[in-house]
């Protein structure tokens, strides 16, 4: 139960959403009315953002209502609380440091995006709290996607790196209501990016973050429950990824050693079994790798030939081996 006392106003307005009349429910303090009126002009963006990418609004029957609160924020079902000072980033604040942070009020879409991952698909232990802020911090970008392009918003979720610690595994330990790292956010983010990357198709990865919240509509669920779902809707078994990311503090880093004609490669500083396909440059030609954590060869690469990632797969840097002879 949510709870707010004050000298509050109210205004709202409608919303034509994918199920029919949303109702738009603002309580603001008295002396921040003409602010608010102003600010919440977001929530509308949002709304088509969000029910593009995720599905209808989980709520309707309850509307959305946007309150006042003297505390940054929380994701309250159906009554979402706001503290952010009626400005843009977070407390006026870029997290990404790309300048795409204050395109948006951090709270109004953060706190909003809850509404899909949290209140709708809700986690049964707190072990697997990523489920709510790795999805949720990913929203962010699918915002900025939506309303700023596809640049804009890979520009930003590769922004929020710079927070991540890599301290400890984003799924904590089960059944002593313990979370896991506050990597969950950005980590998490950057992770679901990755997987946008592998599905190389911006449809079906729309169509499949939609199909989570039709699936697992109003329940509660576990990491194998989503990791399941994805793996399925995906075609490909992400359980050496989920225990990359999600289980593991090691960031994978593509090694590679230049030889005579060729190259191998391989993934390293990475978990048993770890084998993400990954898209490089050599030279001036784009190349899809499946790097796993052995060896393996490949020809016509010449000799100082230039290799760079694709900087939206979040790996570590390049570590290079120079070699004679394929053979070793």
């Amino acid at each position: 139960m949510n709870i707010n006392i004050g000298d509050y106003v109210h205004f709202g307005e409608k919303y034509q959403g994918e199920k029919g009349v949303l109702d738009l429910d603002y309580w603001v303090l008295r002396d921040n009315l003409g602010k608010a009126k102003e600010q919440f002009k977001q929530v509308k963006p949002m709304l088509q953002a969000f029910e593009h990418w995720f599905g209808p609004y989980p709520f309707y029957e309850d509307s959305y209502k946007l309150v006042e609160a003297p505390y940054l924020g929380m994701e309250h079902q159906s009554s979402v609380t706001y503290g952010n000072g009626y400005q843009n980033g977070y407390r006026g604040r870029d997290l990404s440091m790309t300048g795409w942070g204050l395109k948006f009020d951090f709270i109004i879409i953060h706190e909003s995006g809850h509404e899909w991952f949290a209140n709708n698909i809700t986690y049964k232990d707190v072990a697997d709290m990523w489920i709510h802020e790795s999805f949720t911090a990913y929203s962010e970008n699918l915002f900025l996607d939506y309303h700023h392009g596809k640049e804009a918003s890979s520009a930003y979720v590769r922004g929020t790196r710079s927070g991540i610690r890599n301290d400890k595994p984003i799924i904590g330990p089960y059944g002593v209501n313990q979370s896991g790292s506050g990597d969950m956010y950005y980590k998490g983010a950057n992770m679901l990016h990755t997987l946008r990357q592998l599905v190389q198709d911006d449809e079906k990865w729309r169509s499949i973050l939609r199909g989570l919240n039709r699936e697992f509509y109003h329940q509660t669920v576990t990491t194998e429950q989503i990791e399941g779902y994805l793996s399925k809707h995906m075609g490909r078994d992400l359980t050496p990824i989920f225990n990359q990311y999600l289980r593991s503090v090691q960031i994978p880093t593509l090694e590679y050693r230049l030889l005579d004609g060729g190259m191998a490669y391989r993934w390293g500083n990475a978990v048993a079994g770890f084998d993400m396909p990954v898209k490089v440059r050599i030279g001036d030609t784009e190349h899809w790798l499946e790097p796993t954590t052995s060896w393996k060869p490949l020809q016509g690469v010449p000799a100082g030939t230039e290799i760079r990632v694709d900087p939206d797969f979040y790996v570590g840097s390049f570590n290079q081996t120079v070699e004679t002879s394929l053979s070793k």
